[in-house]
């Protein structure tokens, strides 16, 4: 233990990341900006080759940031042999749903497989990976143990510490948002803080792995079951005809007791459709069954056919059949300013209304095109002749690069799904069936720019 702390007082311990995507290459960056030496570690050769030309792919690090780091302080890899050299591994890959939504681990599996091939004595392990109680001793502790004769604890020491980057968010990032981490034992509880510490602004210790795994959980799981609380109230404000963005506005002036959550046409990304289902799988292991956050994923990933329904029924009031409408959907992203389309809620809505016959296409500046079924599909030039023409344009994701003002000058009809047209007059129809109001309260705008709350999807 006194070799590796050395090499972290001193900034001369090597780091390998294990997953580039935006958790992964994220930290990379901050602990090569931090001298230390650092390996990333992917298996897409693309990502790999992209870095080693100095090239980003990930909207929240720009390609100068890469370029300045790379063959210098930072290498890209796609071969897991290079973990020989490393002194702490940080694991940061992907934990989806299977095809019968039930946790899939098999990434980290695989990961600590390697690490019992490559690494020696004395390493720092770290996941990071979002998961539930219990993966970091099953997975990482006990595996090593039952196959080397390591000890965690004395031989290597192994930690768990929630990712927390939030895409797109200009803000808060991995260096300044608090770091949870919990070790197996106090020892590797007390590596990992150094860790942390020597290269983040504030990192804060819980006392085991599992409370660190839950944390992440609890987070999520709160954001998801508040966004399903407002989805519900808005269908119901649908049936009732009262303006749920003005219930919310106003509730919003009270500066006490209540935190503003959005509706929108779902939700989307790596962790918040994900997180409380992972919660809810893990639960079921201790004989408790958490019907509410059951309910709560129903009621968010029925958004996409709420969307579909609204639209529909927009259509009809101006005399118009869903099926052949030309429609243009505004945002394929699952959240404003990224690129990233993982469980996207805008993708559901145009493959829905691809299914029900309409001549759908889509415009997103950070998303040029994607393969959706074997074919390619490519966003559109943003026209005003091309606005015009078509039957009804939803914005399903609000990116801030994107003119809203244009479109809704050019546009016969529009569908706002995000409420970003707040501002501005035109043939607007609003997420839960109501015309654009002249004027919103001002109070929740404030709010909304924090980014507190801000789009119920992440």
């Amino acid at each position: 233990m006194s070799e590796i702390l050395h090499k972290i007082e001193t900034k001369t311990a090597t780091v390998a990341v294990i997953g580039l995507g935006y958790v992964g290459l994220s930290v990379a960056v901050e602990a090569a900006r931090a001298n230390y030496r650092v390996y990333g570690i992917d298996i897409d050769k693309n990502k790999t080759e992209q870095l080693q030309r100095g090239e980003s792919y990930v909207t929240d690090i720009k390609d100068e940031d890469i370029d300045s780091l790379i063959h210098q302080r930072f290498y890209a890899f796609h071969e897991f042999s290079v973990l020989a050299e490393a002194d702490i591994i940080v694991i940061c890959l992907p934990t989806p749903l299977n095809i019968n939504r039930d946790p899939d681990v098999s990434m980290i599996r695989s990961a600590v497989d390697s690490i019992i091939r490559y690494a020696s004595r004395d390493t720092l392990i770290i996941l990071e990976s979002t998961t539930y109680p219990g993966t970091t001793e099953e997975l990482i502790k006990n595996v090593i143990e039952a196959n080397t004769q390591w000890e965690v604890g004395k031989d290597v020491f192994v930690c768990y510490s929630p990712e927390r980057v939030d895409p797109g968010n200009h803000k808060f990032n991995v260096k300044n948002t608090p770091k949870i981490l919990g070790g197996i034992t106090e020892e590797c509880t007390h590596l990992g803080l150094q860790f942390y510490r020597s290269f983040l602004d504030n990192v804060i210790p819980v006392s085991s792995t599992a409370a660190a795994e839950m944390v992440k959980l609890l987070e999520n799981t709160f954001r998801s079951v508040n966004i399903a609380l407002v989805n519900e109230l808005t269908l119901m404000c649908d049936r009732m005809g009262i303006n749920i963005w003005e219930v919310i506005d106003a509730a919003s002036t009270k500066p006490f007791g209540y935190i503003p959550f959005f509706p929108g046409p779902g939700i989307g990304g790596h962790c918040i459709p994900i997180d409380p289902t992972y919660l809810s799988w893990r639960a079921k292991k201790f004989g408790f069954y958490n019907k509410f956050i059951e309910l709560t994923s129903d009621i968010n990933s029925n958004m996409p056919r709420y969307v579909i329904s609204q639209i529909t029924d927009i259509l009809n009031d101006n005399e118009k059949p869903l099926k052949n409408s030309n429609i243009i959907c505004i945002g394929m992203a699952y959240k404003k300013d990224v690129n990233d389309m993982r469980e996207s809620p805008a993708l559901e809505v145009f493959r829905l209304l691809q299914q029900k016959g309409a001549a759908v296409t889509y415009y997103d500046p950070l998303i040029p095109w994607f393969i959706d079924n074997g074919h390619r599909i490519s966003s559109i030039e943003l026209l005003p002749d091309l606005i015009a023409s078509a039957d009804l344009v939803v914005i399903t994701t609000d990116h801030s690069t994107i003119d809203y003002q244009f479109i809704a000058e050019h546009a016969a009809l529009l569908y706002d799904t995000k409420n970003v047209t707040r501002s501005i007059k035109g043939n607007i129809v609003l997420l839960g069936g109501h015309k654009r109001l002249e004027k919103s309260l001002s109070p929740v705008v404030s709010i909304k720019d924090n980014g507190e709350g801000r789009e119920g999807i992440d």
